[in-house]
């Protein structure tokens, strides 16, 4: 049974809403980010980055790092930027990317779902992330960047969605890379009681992305019960900030992978040792697999499509017949030496939001040996693993577009 809250959001006036709007503070480094926020004092990338505001020098789990961030979020309060809403509302926040769009709800979900299981996860997290974005929420006494949730779709809630998006929205607007955000207010009583009704039906929901934000919710949510002696279970703590989004409507890109050497071997001795479990054929134009199994292989200068295995491909463990599994397995661990690619840095991941020439570029620039091109993972795939308890391997799944950061704040008290 899942949880869907209303609560009363601090967003950026609708003319303040552009230049608030922000890459979520996991997508950039702080080079990056110290790039991103020149001549735009209202990112919010000064709140979920804040060491922006600082010297670089700075470790970046410095306290004053946090406090920062809590100064500034206060700051976009106090000028008048962020307003709170003056009842508890659900929102509609859609994002177009090209002639793609998806539609998700905005509210709060339940701390205690996620311990429970009714908040399912798909990857390991890390320790030294999770006391990170912990720290981010204890000092700020906020969520600032929503979790992405999913689940199977409702077509009562899809009813209520369409209600919802012909209206005019509340804020428009279009980021420097082209997507579009809109957001709608969803304060009428009926349909707020509705929903939450529709997904109190619902049995899961899935983290597609943001692990480390929800199990700081987590970890959190119960510092703050544990030390009130007068606990109840409905205060603001116990609910996080999320967007839910109906599984058809996502969209799963590659993730792509670059080598820097070939453990030892040379290029002949990598592709018949490759060739004892994959098809080889050589191709006169970039790869990019059409379907599961298959994956592109640049290497000096020349792409190959390579054809997994049947045996491989119909492994019935959900997790082995991953195309990203049967790649670590297969290729990366057996033949090129890399146990773990979340520690061994001579593999690099690529967000097929980059493309196929970003891959090349890698390569013949003699920064990496070889890329491989990938078929994306399902939301089918991963739902399926996470309902069986399972973990996918790191980096098997890319969402586009990103979630923006600063278009809801949700405080603990």
């Amino acid at each position: 049974m899942a949880t869907i809250r209303p609560f009363k959001a601090y967003r950026p006036k609708p003319e303040h809403a552009q230049e608030v709007a922000a890459k979520p503070y996991d997508v950039l480094n702080s080079e990056e980010a110290r790039a991103e926020v020149k001549g735009h004092p209202l990112s919010f990338l000064h709140i979920g980055k804040p060491e922006v505001d600082l010297d670089p020098s700075i470790d970046l789990h410095d306290p004053q790092v946090y406090k920062k961030g809590r100064e500034n979020l206060q700051k976009l309060i106090d000028d008048g930027v962020l307003v709170e809403d003056q009842q508890p509302c659900l929102y509609l926040y859609s994002q177009t990317m090209g002639e793609h769009t998806q539609y998700g709800l905005v509210g709060c979900a339940a701390v205690e779902e996620y311990w429970d299981d009714t908040i399912k996860k798909h990857e390991y997290t890390r320790k030294d992330k999770e006391e990170d974005r912990c720290e981010h929420v204890r000092v700020t006494n906020a969520h600032t960047g929503p979790i992405f949730l999913t689940y199977r779709d409702n077509e009562e809630v899809d009813g209520i969605v369409d209600q919802v998006k012909a209206q005019e929205p509340a804020s428009d607007l279009v980021a420097a890379d082209g997507i579009r955000h809109q957001c709608w207010v969803i304060s009428d009583t009926d349909q707020i009681v509705k929903l939450m009704e529709l997904f109190a039906g619902i049995p899961n929901l899935y983290v597609a992305d943001g692990h480390h934000r929800s199990a700081a919710a987590g970890i959190v949510g119960r510092e703050r019960a544990k030390a009130n002696p007068n606990h109840k279970g409905d205060e603001e703590y116990n609910f996080f900030l999320a967007v839910y989004f109906p599984a058809s409507q996502l969209k799963i890109l590659d993730y792509n992978r670059v080598v820097k050497d070939l453990h030892g071997r040379d290029k002949e001795e990598f592709m018949l040792a490759l060739s004892a479990e994959f098809g080889i054929e050589q191709s006169e134009k970039q790869v990019k697999p059409s379907k599961k199994g298959e994956f592109g292989l640049y290497i000096d200068k020349q792409w190959y499509k390579l054809t997994a295995n049947d045996t491989l491909i119909n492994n019935p463990d959900p997790v082995e017949s991953l195309d990203v599994a049967i790649l670590q397995n297969y290729v990366l661990d057996a033949l090129l030496g890399i146990k773990d690619p979340r520690t061994d840095k001579r593999v690099d991941f690529v967000g097929g939001i980059r493309g196929l020439d970003e891959l090349e570029r890698r390569v013949d620039s003699g920064e990496m040996k070889l890329a491989i091109s990938m078929f994306p993972t399902s939301i089918d795939e991963l739902m399926s693993i996470a309902d069986a308890g399972k973990i996918m391997p790191p980096k098997s799944t890319w969402f586009e577009p990103k979630l923006r950061d600063g278009l809801f704040v949700h405080f603990l008290d």
